[in-house]
């Protein structure tokens, strides 16, 4: 194959994954012109077509998808070994793509990112905020962060935080005239802030357990979010009962701003896990990385 091919594999790759021309050429640093000619180019060349366009969406054809399945992680593998070379340069230097939730995100990786990419002005870490259970190999994706018991069976995991809990809270407006629930039964009687899951689309349930007894509620209330930010303003506002991490909303339990409930039930859980797969040879860039983010216990 030439380098011509090669360049275009790597760009029907960033197409295929992005499942956008838009979104591919930034990340290429090429215009989307040149990248839509490069495709038609290549799909010519095969004889077959790889990619579904519409005017709102790019999708793999069954013959894209095949090729993006069997040859993407190899050439993942490629690049990952050229940028091994930079083992042979004097600074550690490199891309690193890791996909996290938006609570992993803000309160684990940009603290340790603050304080590492100073020193290492030659890597470069793109954080994809995404709190669906994405395939990371299929995606491209260097390593994900999970909860513990989330990590996908065959993965290398690394703990970078300490186990957690979650916590059901709600404003004092909101408790004005209202009885807080005793146990988890009484939520049903209440107006909850719902969870939208983004993996299937359904509504999360909010899951308990005290002693060896668990139980898992389905809630109801006037407002469904997908995003953790946005349970916590509602919440804030009186507008119901939210199901956060303690420590997002133990500011505001502090301040009296949020007052919690049925604290009893909210077992803690293993916590926060960097996972990535054990057939990747990864680079030094990624090896510091990793001793940065390593959890150390309590006061690391």
């Amino acid at each position: 194959m030439s380098r011509g091919n090669l360049d275009d594999l790597f760009a029907f790759l960033a197409v295929a994954r992005e499942r956008s021309f838009t979104r591919a050429a930034a990340k290429l640093g090429v215009s989307q012109s040149a990248l839509s000619h490069t495709i038609r180019g290549m799909e010519a060349r095969l004889g077959v077509r790889l990619l579904t366009r519409t005017t709102r969406s790019v999708s793999p054809t069954e013959a894209g998808e095949r090729l993006l399945l069997n040859l993407g992680p190899h050439i993942d593998e490629i690049l990952t070994e050229l940028e091994a070379l930079a083992e042979l340069r004097e600074k550690p230097a490199g891309t690193i793509r890791i996909n996290a939730g938006d609570h992993p995100a803000q309160t684990i990786l940009w603290p340790a990112l603050n304080e590492f990419l100073p020193a290492y002005p030659e890597i470069r870490v793109e954080i994809a905020v995404d709190n669906a259970l994405t395939d990371i190999v299929a995606q491209g994706y260097d390593a994900g962060v999970r909860l513990g018991e989330q990590v996908a069976p065959g993965m290398i995991a690394m703990r970078i935080g300490p186990d957690t809990r979650m916590a059901v809270v709600g404003a004092p407006s909101y408790f004005a005239g209202r009885s807080p629930p005793k146990k988890p039964q009484d939520l049903t009687g209440h107006n909850c802030i719902n969870l939208r899951l983004p993996t299937h689309g359904g509504l999360y349930v909010w899951e308990f357990e005290r002693g060896s007894r668990e139980l898992n509620v389905r809630v109801e209330g006037q407002l469904i979010f997908n995003d953790s930010t946005l349970r916590l303003n509602a919440a804030l506002a009186g507008f119901g009962l939210a199901y956060l991490p303690e420590d997002v909303v133990q500011p505001y339990l502090v301040q009296g701003r949020l007052k919690r409930v049925l604290e009893d039930w909210c077992a803690p859980f293993p916590g926060y896990h960097l996972y990535y797969p054990n057939r990747r040879q990864h680079s030094r860039a990624f090896a510091l990385l990793l001793d940065v983010l390593r959890y150390r216990g309590p006061g690391r």
